[in-house]
């Protein structure tokens, strides 16, 4: 599982989004990224799970946000991409 740390904004995103690209490839066939830790952030931090996402499925493997803070899902429904974070609880 991969986890987020708790600050993702326009600050953090180009290095988290790096960080977690390279953790993408070890692995399995089911990326989860764990969101729950995340307290402070802004849409940047949707552009990092989506950069997430994509590398997930260019590798053949599914992928899913656990622990999405209420907010953010909310701003992803605003942005219209929720549904390509399929969260869960």
């Amino acid at each position: 599982m991969l986890t987020l740390p708790s600050v993702v904004s326009h600050d953090q995103a180009l290095e988290t989004a790096h960080g977690l690209k390279a953790r993408v490839m070890s692995e399995g066939t089911a990326v989860v990224l764990d969101a729950t830790a995340l307290t402070r952030f802004d849409s940047s931090a949707l552009a990092v799970m989506l950069a997430c996402r994509r590398e997930a499925m260019a590798a053949g493997k599914t992928f899913s946000v656990q622990g999405l803070p209420a907010r953010l899902s909310q701003l992803a429904s605003l942005y219209g991409v929720a549904e390509l974070l399929s969260s869960s609880a």
